[in-house]
């Protein structure tokens, strides 16, 4: 029965801390006895990793003793051939790869010990706690192994986007400059101001990509700062759409919000720049004609922010892998870019305390649904300046 509690117990452990308290209370429980369990350090030194590290300061050689029985892989102590007058019983934490720690006991009748069903289960106890203690070793290197291939794919990826999205628009920069800078007397002024464009227009996006490598650089380093005020969605939303103008000149997108609508407390830049990744990959997404809606709710306790389109919608299967670092989505939507702007939209919004989901509509093309927790009180809303109320507002 002992033995089943304490393998059922260290079988619900996940930490190795955990581990070892458990194997300690189990012996201490069954046995009546002080114990702790001793673990190596780098330099083969034992040091006290659980229970009572007093009884090891008992003896004047307790430690000693202790350290024989993880050198030899052997039982060392009282009622041992090893060292026999020491007051405490040590035996190793054996497993296949090894000796891995010691378990040193003592109680104030040690003859028990001396019992050979008692020193059985007591040595039980100790490969249970061993095999424990390898699992444990084996999920941490198996979880390291996981980080770094995680890592490395994700490396590989910042460098596959690095080779192409980043090189393209440096090359495109270089040879009009290049040509600006060799041939300009040869040019008409229409050529000059086409090339003088497509240098602007390519170091933007340049810059976009860099932009878009260091915020997920900030998010996943943590270190992204809020800084909360209350505002109005309509002015966050709708100055949004009034500067992706300025890159979708003659691309229509409807604004639907009600009057009503209460302040919400945000980083208005942050969620400006999600609604902004949000809308400017709905308009890639569809055709030059096509159509964007944006609409602002109020739904129980939580603001939404709805973002669809008429393209092609999401293949099956991709509705969580567009937040994925790295993904450009499936045929017929736009590849351009490093692939972060939807994962830097799930990290902004998921800072704020909100949810973001993606999936199709009804009738074709995507949709993707911002939900921000609304608090209890909010200040009231100056209606006064409103020109237009719950009726659509368009930024075309």
């Amino acid at each position: 029965s002992a033995l089943y509690q304490l393998s059922r117990e260290l079988s619900a452990r996940r930490t190795r801390e955990g581990l070892l308290d458990s194997a300690v209370t189990h012996i201490r429980d069954v046995f009546g006895a002080r114990a702790a369990i001793l673990r190596p350090d780098a330099a083969g030194r034992l040091a006290v990793a659980a229970g009572d590290g007093e009884l090891l300061e008992a003896g004047a050689h307790e430690m000693g003793v202790a350290q024989w029985a993880l050198d030899h892989g052997q039982p060392a102590g009282h009622g041992t051939p090893t060292l026999p007058a020491s007051i405490a019983l040590h035996l190793p934490l054996v497993v296949a790869s090894g000796t891995i720690g010691v378990l040193s006991v003592r109680g104030e009748d040690m003859r028990r010990f001396a019992d050979p069903e008692q020193r059985q289960l007591l040595q039980t106890f100790a490969n249970q706690a061993a095999v424990a203690l390898e699992r444990a070793a084996l999920a941490e290197r198996a979880e390291r192994s996981r980080v770094e291939t995680e890592s490395e794919r994700a490396r590989n990826a910042l460098l596959s986007s690095v080779s192409h999205d980043l090189r393209t628009p440096l090359a495109v920069i270089t040879g009009a400059a290049t040509g600006l800078r060799d041939a300009a007397h040869s040019m008409t002024e229409e050529t000059r101001a086409e090339m003088a464009d497509t240098i602007a227009t390519e170091a933007q996006r340049l810059n976009r990509l860099v932009g878009e490598l260091l915020d997920m650089t900030r998010l996943e380093a943590g270190a992204l700062t809020l800084r909360r005020e209350w505002h109005s969605l309509v002015d966050v939303v709708g100055g949004t759409l009034v500067r992706l103008e300025r890159s979708f000149p003659g691309r229509h997108v409807a604004l639907d919000a009600p009057a009503d609508l209460p302040l919400v407390p945000l980083d208005d830049v942050l969620m400006g720049q999600a609604v902004h990744n949000l809308v400017e990959n709905a308009l890639q997404a569809c055709a030059p004609d096509g159509k964007v809606a944006v609409a602002l709710r109020a739904v129980g306790d939580a603001l939404e922010i709805e973002v669809c389109d008429d393209g092609p919608g999401l293949a099956p299967g991709e509705a969580e892998r567009v937040f994925d670092k790295f993904y450009r989505g499936g045929a017929g939507r736009d590849r351009r870019g490093a692939g972060l702007g939807l994962t830097i939209c799930r990290g902004i919004v998921e800072a704020h305390g909100g949810r973001i989901v993606a999936g199709n509509r009804d009738g074709g093309g995507a949709r993707f649904l911002i939900r921000l927790p609304l608090p209890e009180t909010a200040p009231e809303v100056d209606r006064s300046m409103d020109v237009e109320d719950g009726v659509e507002r368009e930024a075309t």
